[in-house]
């Protein structure tokens, strides 16, 4: 790293590092992005300053200022402070932190996201992979990095920013009340090698530890199987509404109508019903783990 004299470090890389550009296909975010720059610019030449000689000052290079006051780049936190500080903004450029830092993460994360930051109790079965919101970044990057046609670093960066952010629902106060029906053969694909794998299986024995947290496990064997339709997720919510998906009903489209919601919580409690309980799948998880 490279001090500069009024003690601002400049991150190594920093104008290159993936994950910060602004996607074009996000109309919203990219509006958010576009009035920070404006707000950017605006005060830095009320202060007299050129491009340079501010990036300078704030430990970034003239080339990632224009970015950033351009709406090409997602201004970094520690952007906005150090910059608050060079203009004397009083807060009011800081501020603006709570504005951008969602927009790193694809607009379709940042809806669930919010949905799941409301809820007050979510079901999900997973049938293709561990479900995200268990995944170890280590797993979910492996996952991605196979994906075809393959994403570029930008790309994955902002998808796995936006699936760890997600992650945050755990640790909620009031915690919503958290299940999960994995199948068995998601938990026994060694994806990204055998130490991903144990860290993985690791982790969901951890999160299954968690009061508000029940995991199961829906054995291969089973003949009696309700969730052959794919994915379904149910999320209830504070006043008493419910929102549900699933890739094998309604086109895949979230469903809101009550007797849709109906459908799906029948479809996914006949699915707990017929999975391991709780204390058997963490048995069997533990099994596993003993194998690798």
């Amino acid at each position: 790293m490279t001090t500069e004299a009024n003690g601002a470090q400049e991150p190594k890389g920093d104008a290159d590092e993936p994950g910060w550009e602004v996607d074009p296909d996000d109309e919203s975010g990219a509006a958010v992005v576009a009035t920070v720059g404006r707000q950017l610019r605006l005060r830095r030449e009320a202060a007299g300053l050129r491009a340079a000689e501010f990036g300078r000052l704030i430990g970034y290079g003239e080339d990632l200022v224009y970015k950033v006051e351009g709406g090409k780049r997602i201004p970094r936190p520690e952007y906005l402070d150090r910059a608050d500080g060079v203009l004397k903004a009083g807060g009011l450029i800081a501020a603006m932190k709570k504005d951008v830092e969602e927009i790193r993460y694809p607009k379709k994360v940042r809806d669930l996201a919010k949905m799941e930051a409301n809820a007050v109790e979510v079901g999900l079965y997973s049938n293709h992979n561990i479900h995200g919101l268990l995944q170890t970044e280590e797993h979910m990057r492996a996952l991605f990095d196979v994906w075809l046609p393959a994403y570029t670093e930008e790309q994955m960066e902002r998808i796995v920013a936006g699936r760890m952010a997600r992650r945050a629902i755990f640790e909620r106060s009031p915690a919503p009340a958290l299940s999960f029906v994995q199948e068995e053969v998601t938990l026994r694909r060694p994806v990204g090698g055998r130490m991903v794998w144990r860290r993985q299986l690791e982790r969901l024995l951890e999160l299954g530890q968690l009061r508000n947290v029940t995991i199961q496990v829906m054995p291969t064997e089973q003949e009696e199987h309700h969730g052959t339709g794919g994915l379904i997720e149910v999320l209830k919510f504070p006043n008493g509404t419910a929102v549900g998906r699933s890739e094998g009903a309604f086109g895949g489209r979230p469903a809101t109508d009550p007797k849709d919601v109906r459908v799906l919580e029948l479809r996914y409690g006949m699915i707990r019903a017929h999975a391991l309980t709780p204390r058997a799948s963490r048995a069997l998880i533990e099994k596993m783990l003993g194998e690798t």
